[in-house]
Formats: structure tokens, sequence, C-alpha cells
């Protein structure tokens, strides 16, 4: 792994968006310091000042690169992808399918995630009285319709290979293996989508994937 010790990773061990770019670190090879953020603890350390300086929006993950600071988990991922182009490329070379592979990274990171997200929950609590057993059917509802999609996508695509865009992995299947990771976390059943789950199998296989992986963290409990 190349040694950049100017890269700062602020994230959560569970967090499914900075586990997407602990993937993308590991991927490129890239060394990281990496700072815990407790989005529980206390009410939250994403909610502190000292944190709410670095990142307005009170989210992880935010990456630090010497004096930068960029958030959002798919702009740090096509930062480090442009930063490091000599370590292996995460987005494909071609302009078509470059626009198809954000766009399914698009649909898990925007339309699937943010639905089942730690504050989406929490309001649903605070602000709704909804009951867990409700909260927790609502997490498996979105997923259930992401996936079901995202499955005849992939299932139809001739670019799926061994993995999501081809034979290497890359922007789609970061964002695949934390939502799986979400998916069996709320009990749900890989079974109706057998890509998706042979995909995921493959990633795991990996040494970057299962460096990355939310219980291989410091913060991990």
């Amino acid at each position: 792994m190349s040694m950049n010790n100017d890269l700062v990773l602020y994230g959560y061990w569970r967090s499914a968006a900075a586990y997407r770019v602990r993937l993308a670190l590991e991927l490129k090879s890239l060394a990281y310091e990496n700072r815990p953020v407790h989005l529980v603890r206390d009410g939250g350390m994403q909610h502190g000042e000292e944190y709410r300086n670095l990142n307005p929006q009170e989210l992880v993950p935010t990456l630090l690169h010497g004096k930068r600071i960029i958030t959002q988990s798919l702009a740090i991922i096509e930062y480090l992808d442009e930063i490091w182009p000599d370590g292996p490329p995460l987005l494909p070379a071609i302009p078509r399918d470059r626009a198809y592979a954000r766009a399914l990274a698009l649909h898990l990171s925007c339309d699937v995630h943010p639905l089942g997200n730690l504050r989406v929950l929490q309001y649903l609590e605070r602000e709704c009285a909804m009951p867990q057993v409700e909260r927790e059917n609502w997490v498996r509802h979105w997923i259930e319709i992401g996936f079901t999609s995202m499955e005849r996508m992939l299932g139809s695509s001739p670019n799926t290979g061994a993995f999501c865009m081809g034979d290497s992995p890359g922007l789609v299947d970061i964002c695949l293996v934390p939502q799986v990771y979400n998916a069996r976390r709320w009990g749900m059943s890989m079974d109706p989508y057998p890509t998706l789950a042979r995909i995921h199998a493959t990633c795991q296989e990996l040494p970057a994937f299962r460096a990355a992986a939310p219980e291989a963290q410091p913060d991990a409990p």
C-alpha cells in the first residue's frame, strides 16, 4: 500500500457511505489515517462543533487530503480515482460505460441507501412515533425495491462480468457491497437477487474488501 500520510478519513465503522470510501482507498492501495466519528454516542459526534467545522452537513464520511476537505462518498471516490490514476481504475474508460456505472452507483447510494440511514430512522422514531418493527419494515421495503431493479439491470446487462462492470471491481461494486451489508443487517435474504449475491461473494474474496469491512475497523465494538 502506497504511503499517503496526508490522507485522513473521518467515518464510522457501520456507515455505508464511509464503507464505500474505505473500499476505494483499499482498492487504490492508498494508506490513510482512520479517525472515527461515533454517530450515536453522546447524541452523535457528527453534531459537535469541531466536526461541524469540517463538514457542515454533519455527515460522514469526510476526507482530508492535506488542506483539502472533500465530502460526499461518490465525490471522494472519483477524486481518489482522478488524483491517483496509476492505481486500478474505479470507473470504465468508455464514456457510455462510465455513465452506466455512475447510474448504477447513484441508484444504490442516492435512491436506496438514504431512506434507511440513521437520521431518517431517528426522525421516523422521534417525529412520527413509528415503532421499531415498522421502521425495520420501512428499511427492508426500500432495499427490496432497489435490489429488485438492480438485479434486473445487472442480470440483463452485457457489461456484467465477475463484478458489476466487467471482471474488475469498481465504483458499482463499492456501492453494492455496503448495501448488501445493510440488507443482511436488517434480516433480508439475498435469495431473490442471485446476481447481486454472486457479485457480493466474489468481492468478499478480495483482500481490499475484507480490510474495508465494518468489523475490521478500529472503532467496531
